[in-house]
């Protein structure tokens, strides 16, 4: 066998092995899964995950994941705990701890400690019969039949079971909260993420003079000119009262041309889309974004309670947002 097959058929392998890892973990989801969940939610504190070595590292992920869907969360490092870092956790918290064998004597040794100050321990291992799964309220079984390295040494399944597991609690947790994409938003602030969930359209559209209007009635010559002055690559068309007529867009323009119109004595009724899609100034960003990708269009017009134009934006204005 070549090494390229064989390079192939080894990664393949191992992502077969970790999907049935994962597919058994669906039949765990119980009443002690449950239980966990309504003990973290009825918890007056944190989540405070611990785990050693690869476990450590998927702690962390599921402590980070945890905290920005809605449960206060942090990872301590166990050993670290003994020497200090148990200051951190107070009676009010909820301890998770991971440990595939259930038996690291990093974690061992502060269930003594633990079970004194009377901390809630939720335990996350793949050995239920473990002295870690046994000193637990409840023990989520994250156990695998083999790990996906061939020697069944190097944590591969059992890590990918127990991160699959950890994010089934966060999200469990999540919808049990109710919590929204603001509030998820307001964990995430900076970056393209926070611009995606926090931006509002009434934050980059266009108001006022920069909002490019004609009447019903206007000579499709003078509404380009209205268009090119404005520099938004459309005009809103507005009835006599001020509410929403229509909008003519560089897409109209040209299917106007493709149709013969003359363009010299056309009145921009005839060659307007009526009314067309809006959003609201209130709206995310990333909402209006949306409209315009299902309905293949590149500009919205931004109306108020009354269906009176307010502004205008493009994709343009959401690119430089940050928006996409």
């Amino acid at each position: 066998m070549n090494q390229r097959r064989q390079l192939i058929e080894s990664a393949q392998r191992t992502i077969r092995m970790e999907l049935d890892a994962v597919e058994q973990l669906k039949s765990r989801i119980d009443d002690d899964f449950v239980r966990a969940c309504e003990l973290i939610l009825a918890s007056k504190g944190r989540v405070v995950v611990l785990g050693m070595g690869k476990s450590g590292h998927v702690g962390n992920k599921i402590a980070a994941t945890l905290a920005s869907t809605g449960t206060a969360a942090f990872f301590v490092h166990p050993a670290e705990a003994s020497h200090g870092d148990m200051g951190m956790i107070t009676k009010d918290d909820v301890v998770l701890a991971l440990s595939n064998s259930g038996s690291t004597s990093e974690i061992v040794t502060l269930l003594p400690l633990i079970k004194r100050l009377g901390i809630t321990l939720i335990s996350m291992t793949g050995n239920p019969d473990s002295v870690l799964a046994k000193a637990a309220i409840v023990n989520l079984d994250a156990s695998v039949s083999v790990e996906a390295c061939p020697l069944n040494l190097a944590p591969t399944s059992s890590t990918t079971a127990a991160l699959v597991l950890g994010d089934a609690l966060a999200i469990a947790l999540l919808e049990a909260r109710g919590f929204t994409a603001e509030d998820f938003a307001f964990s995430h602030p900076g970056g393209a993420l926070g611009r995606r969930l926090l931006l509002k359209v009434e934050n980059v559209m266009h108001t006022g003079e920069r909002l490019p209007h004609v009447q019903r009635g206007t000579p499709l010559r003078a509404a380009l000119l209205e268009m090119t002055r404005k520099g938004l690559g459309m005009t809103v068309v507005l009835e006599s009262d001020g509410r929403l007529a229509g909008v003519f867009t560089d897409g109209d323009l040209r299917r106007t041309l493709d149709r013969g119109v003359d363009v010299r004595d056309a009145v921009i009724d005839d060659v307007m889309t009526a009314h067309g899609k809006t959003a609201s100034a209130e709206m995310l960003a990333a909402e209006a974004l949306k409209i315009m990708e299902d309905n293949k269009i590149s500009a919205l017009v931004v109306v108020d309670e009354t269906d009176r134009p307010v502004g205008a934006l493009n994709m343009h204005d959401l690119l430089r947002a940050g928006v996409m």
